[in-house]
């Protein structure tokens, strides 16, 4: 029991630092690409704007993004419209996290990200 305890902290710290020194970016860069191209971003935008979400925002914000996005009870899956989306980004409660997106999504869509 106490080498697995061992051998658990060990993948904890090994993921942490992974994490902490940029080792995963790759990694989270690859599931913001996936998370924008399931909710309809174009997959050479989706690729430009995750490059620069994941460089601006930390693990935290990305996942507090990605819930707040997520669909509620009564919400469309798919489809929505501008209304919706605003409805989804005030959930977000960070300003930056907002600002990233929204900044990534126009300097991609213009060609400049």
């Amino acid at each position: 029991m106490k080498k697995l305890l061992i051998g658990l902290l060990l993948v904890v710290a090994l993921g942490a630092g992974a994490l902490f020194t940029g080792l995963a970016d790759p990694l989270v860069e690859w599931q913001v690409k996936g998370a924008l191209v399931e909710a309809g971003v174009g997959e050479r935008r989706a690729e430009c704007m995750a490059g620069r979400m994941v460089d601006r925002l930390t693990i935290g914000q990305l996942w507090n993004l990605r819930q707040a996005m997520a669909p509620r009870e009564g919400e469309p899956e798919e489809g929505y419209g501008l209304g919706e989306l605003v409805k989804r980004l005030d959930r977000v409660n960070d300003g930056e996290v907002v600002a990233v997106l929204t900044t990534s999504a126009g300097l991609c869509a213009m060609g400049l990200g």
